[in-house]
């Protein structure tokens, strides 16, 4: 079993640090909850080898595959065989099923096999593990297939919608440093004849002699800046800070809201189909979503305490930050008509549906925005160029 180096504070606000073992970061958490301990950063100490991680389209490829052969009556290892023996197949990918395949071989269980690596999400293991109490594994890999398809064309719909604006940024970047590199040089013979320049020109000037003369540094302090910012971006508290303001942005806060709803909802109705308990469902569901601020909130703690209580999981869904309030509505409709499985799914797909409309729309706002930026840098610059010209026609025309 994986083992982390945590970092946590107690209810007193003392730091703790020490090494347990736990089977994903969610159970972790769940483990120093019960301590009396927040959990603030972890990392996996397992080995310096690091764990290969499976795509969302390679692992619905891997449960696809396992389900067409599993459905037909091969059993798990004869199954396991097919799959590390085809053809093709990345050596990094296949080491991780002939791992798998020998632990099976000893009487390990497949989830128990699938965890030691730790190369697969915690979704796909109690997943598993589910179906392996009920016995009903073909039809649990056959769903991870499905969620695994959904949650690929979902990331899939997003990058392809957001590639356009990015290669605009880029040319608009690629022009500018093109006009301050190789056309504003040819203006410095006139501008040296000139007494004075205005402020904004001799900013340009020096922009561009920078940008000729010390292009290297440039690109250094390029890599320092980029470098420092993942480095930054990966401090626990900066992430969450980050993530709590994607879900209060104007316009792109309501889109990462439709796509973790999705995702919680999508998550959550393949848990509670394939047999696993709501209670331990919703726990496991609470941390696939991908913002931190709505993960670790202990919002969905709150939510397991709730729903164990007695209180209906859609009155206990309303109140989670950075989930919409139509994901409890649907629930409730659900729960009234003893259909919930059925409608968490139906809410997960209209979701999607609305993620891929919001994607466009914005895609469709951002357009304009970056058109307009491109026109008021390059405007800046001409302005830059013109304007000492503009002013040295003037003081010809006065002393004439």
């Amino acid at each position: 079993m994986p083992q982390f180096r945590y970092i946590a504070k107690n209810m007193e606000g003392k730091t703790m640090r020490g090494v347990l073992e736990a089977s994903g970061e969610n159970v972790l958490q769940q483990q120093l909850k019960e301590q009396g301990l927040f959990l603030i950063e972890a990392k996996d100490v397992r080995g310096s080898k690091k764990a290969y991680k499976f795509s969302s389209a390679q692992l619905a490829e891997f449960c696809r595959e396992m389900s067409t052969l599993l459905a037909s009556g091969v059993s798990i290892v004869r199954a396991l065989e097919i799959t590390a023996d085809e053809e093709g197949l990345a050596a990094s990918r296949r080491s991780v099923y002939l791992e798998i395949l020998s632990e099976l071989k000893k009487g390990t269980s497949l989830s128990e096999a699938m965890e030691m690596g730790g190369n697969f999400p915690e979704l796909m293991l109690g997943m598993i593990r589910s179906g392996e109490g009920s016995g009903n594994i073909d039809a649990v890999v056959a769903r991870l297939s499905l969620h695994y398809e959904r949650e690929n064309r979902l990331k899939q719909q997003v990058r392809s919608a957001m590639t356009y604006p990015a290669v605009l940024l880029v040319m608009s970047v690629a022009v500018v440093i093109l006009i301050v590199t190789f056309i504003l040089p040819q203006f410095e013979e006139l501008f040296s004849e000139m007494e004075s320049l205005p402020m904004v020109t001799e900013l340009l000037l020096a922009i561009s002699d920078f940008l000729v003369s010390r292009w290297y540094l440039a690109l250094f302090m390029v890599f320092v800046i980029g470098l420092l910012l993942r480095i930054i971006l990966k401090i626990y508290r900066v992430r969450r800070t980050v993530d709590f303001i994607k879900v209060r942005m104007p316009v792109i806060g309501k889109l990462n809201k439709v796509i973790y709803t999705a995702r919680f909802a999508r998550t959550l109705s393949s848990l509670y189909s394939s047999g696993m308990p709501i209670v331990a469902a919703l726990q496991t569901a609470g941390g696939t979503i991908g913002n931190l601020y709505v993960e670790g909130q202990g919002q969905f703690e709150q939510v397991a305490v709730t729903v164990r209580s007695g209180v209906p999981l859609s009155q206990a869904l309303k109140e989670v930050d950075g989930l919409l309030r139509k994901l409890s509505s649907t629930i409730l409709v659900g729960e009234e008509g003893g259909r919930l499985d059925t409608m968490l799914d139906s809410i997960a797909m209209t979701m999607e549906e609305e993620a891929e409309a919001a994607t466009k729309r914005l895609v469709t706002m951002l357009e304009p925005v970056l058109i307009c930026l491109m026109a008021m840098v390059v405007g800046f610059i001409i302005i830059a160029v013109m304007l000492p010209i503009y002013d040295s026609y003037s003081a010809i025309e006065g002393s004439a």
